[in-house]
């Protein structure tokens, strides 16, 4: 029987959002066609193997995956049978995961980190592979690459701190000349909403700057658009498949972290989103056509402004490690597209094995 390691937790601003998503892939895991490991990843990094893995109540998510700070571990950074292998730090123990299904959102794992360690030990893992997650990851490289795929992206200017310290002002009068308000300054390196602040004049430039800064090296200041927020879910390899699209109607100002995770009533799930036949067919497409020009694989949330004004279309983002509560939108679109949430994670897995099987044939030697 495949043993599924499943990995939670992470050094991030996510890590509790990754224990909600976690406990949701453990739950549903398919425990007659599959074997399951549970490794947590604590705020400083330490991998713990679970050995009674529990999803316990939480107040601001409704349920998590514990993790307990027991049985340290390290694992094999080198091919060894093509499985990760977890050895216990006291007692030199070991437990071995056919393939890792990564829950963990956010960076040092989303942002292509844990798949360069994954790749060393040639273990199939579930979502992107490192260029994608690296790519989707940052958002101005992302926009870079998607404006040059001919697909169209939200206004946006980048700010490293090194020109912020140096060029304050200049930016400040290029914010105003060139994006305008609203418009929303948020870390490139970062997810969930973590960071981002809505700026309505000159005078909170400083203080969302500030606060991005705390998250990333590199942030954007986006045009802010009166728009309706469209999601699509992508699934697949070589040749994905676009879910039906379903809308986010916040009831926040803007879809915040605390709209997102904290608030129950934060924000409406409108599946599937109401739009015309046209408009949803492009939108699948243009999601189809930036998952492959950002080097993506297995699973992926698209997300898309539509403006209200005019009904043109930007994408806003594409996230590789998507929420994966059963109330998330990921799995929600595709179990309203006809994939229930079980049977998602087996395609998900299958399609570890898939791109796994494929990058073993490829020559590493002369």
């Amino acid at each position: 029987m495949v043993t599924v390691g499943i990995l939670f937790g992470g050094r991030s601003g996510e890590h509790e959002v990754s224990r909600c998503s976690a406990a949701s892939v453990f739950t549903h895991l398919d425990r007659a066609k599959y074997n399951v490991v549970v490794i947590g990843i604590d705020y400083d990094g330490r991998w713990y193997l679970q050995d009674k893995p529990e999803v316990v109540h939480d107040d601001s998510f409704g349920t998590v995956l514990k993790l307990e700070k027991r049985n340290e571990c390290f694992i094999n950074h080198y091919e060894r049978d093509g499985r990760l292998y977890l050895y216990n730090s006291v007692t030199g123990d070991e437990v071995a995961a056919d393939v890792l299904f990564p829950v963990v959102h956010g960076t040092f794992c989303e942002d292509g980190t844990l798949q360069g360690l994954l790749d060393l030990s040639s273990v199939p893992y579930v979502g992107a592979g490192v260029a994608g997650s690296a790519i989707g990851m940052d958002k101005d490289i992302a926009k870079r690459l998607l404006r040059d795929a001919g697909i169209p992206v939200v206004p946006w200017i980048k700010i490293t701190k090194i020109n912020w310290n140096d060029e304050k002002d200049k930016i400040i009068t290029q914010i105003c000349d060139d994006i305008g308000f609203p418009c929303f300054i948020k870390p490139a390196n970062a997810g969930s909403s973590v960071g981002i602040s809505k700026v309505k004049n000159i005078s909170g430039i400083d203080k969302a700057v500030t606060e991005a800064f705390l998250w990333d090296y590199k942030i954007l200041v986006e045009k802010g658009i009166d728009a309706r927020e469209i999601e699509i879910a992508i699934l697949g390899n070589e040749l994905p498949e676009a879910s039906i699209p379903g809308e986010i109607r916040p009831n926040h100002e803007f879809y915040s972290y605390e709209a997102k995770y904290i608030d129950a009533d934060g924000a409406q799930l409108i599946i599937p989103a109401e739009l015309d036949a046209e408009t949803a067919k492009n939108m699948q497409n243009t999601a189809i056509k930036s998952y492959s020009a950002l080097e993506c694989s297995g699973m992926a949330r698209v997300d898309f402004f539509l403006d209200k004004k005019t009904g043109e279309f930007f994408l806003n983002e594409i996230n590789t490690i998507p929420g994966f509560t059963s109330i998330s939108m990921y799995p929600k679109l595709w179990e309203h597209t006809g994939i229930v949430y079980k049977e998602l994670i087996n395609r998900l897995i299958d399609l570890a094995f898939n791109r796994a099987e494929s990058k073993r044939s490829l020559k590493h030697d002369f």
